[in-house]
């Protein structure tokens, strides 16, 4: 599929197909960390921060990854719902990156994959008052005791409201693939609005 990525015209393609292409083949290599994006967001300012987090599922729709809202990042996709997330394939030698506007998916949806997760991850994500000063560690490890201790026997916890799933919803799409002598290949997919099927697409050069 890359030689066809890279080709002159290759209007046809889907990039959330070659997305799930490219996934498929760096899980195969790293499977543990393969899912690792660097996401930037900006507060009402335009000041950006960034960090790695993990991207847990994608579809046509755009690209969820989790938080606390009452985080930093939280905020600042509440004040400006915008984002860009790049992940790094050194196994591989490839790039990927994609950026829009941000939305707040179902609450069924948080649930569901809340749930997912195995139970001490469930109570180290209600007891993280995530982004805030710690005084010191013993209170972030005392109130998962407590939590442990009030939910004893309970597989599935309380999905606290402030712990949301978001979804990218790509504007713009962009794949890269290393090359000797640092002559990469890029080829970018671009839309105006986050509805439509239809991309235009173009070549970079490096």
């Amino acid at each position: 599929m890359e030689q066809t990525l890279f080709n002159d015209k290759c209007g046809d393609l889907d990039p959330f197909e070659v997305f799930s292409s490219w996934m498929a083949k760096a899980v195969a290599k790293d499977p543990h960390t393969a899912n690792a994006a660097s996401v930037a967001t900006a507060d009402k300012n335009g000041v950006p921060s960034v960090r790695v987090l993990l991207l847990k599922f994608f579809d046509e729709k755009g690209f969820v990854f989790f938080t606390n809202f009452k985080s930093q990042k939280g905020h600042e996709l509440h004040d400006n719902p915008y984002a860009a997330f790049c992940l790094y394939w050194s196994d591989v030698k490839q790039q990927f990156r994609a950026e829009g506007p941000i939305e707040m998916i179902t609450a069924e949806e948080s649930d569901a994959y809340f749930h997912s997760r195995p139970r001490n991850s469930q109570i180290a994500s209600i007891a993280s008052q995530q982004s805030s000063p710690l005084a010191a560690r013993t209170d972030y490890e005392n109130a998962i005791k407590a939590l442990e201790k009030q939910h004893e026997g309970e597989d599935n916890l309380p999905r606290p409201d402030h712990w949301q799933g978001f979804r990218l919803k790509p504007l713009k799409i962009e794949f890269w693939q290393d090359e000797n002598f640092r002559a990469h290949q890029r080829r970018i997919f671009y839309r105006d609005d986050v509805n439509d099927v239809n991309w235009n697409t173009t070549l970079l050069y490096p």
